[in-house]
């Protein structure tokens, strides 16, 4: 992954969290998506490559992770 400082990071959450509270967070850095708890923000970031992330996404659209 580059080299990048944490200003450069912006987190974005869903608009969605307001209504369960429980989230994640999503932000770019270069080629690579991070993805953290938003309820703590200094712990753990996981880190996928754009085409795990896409392909992630692609499982969403299709439905792939509704519980059933």
């Amino acid at each position: 992954m580059e080299s990048t400082t944490s200003e450069e990071i912006v987190w974005r959450k869903s608009s969605f969290s307001n209504i369960s509270g429980e989230c994640v967070e999503v932000a770019r850095a270069g080629q690579a998506r991070l993805v953290r708890d938003s309820k703590q923000p200094d712990g753990a970031v996981l880190v996928f490559s754009l085409a795990e992330w896409k392909a992630f996404l692609a499982g969403v659209m299709n439905g792939e992770f509704d519980e059933e």
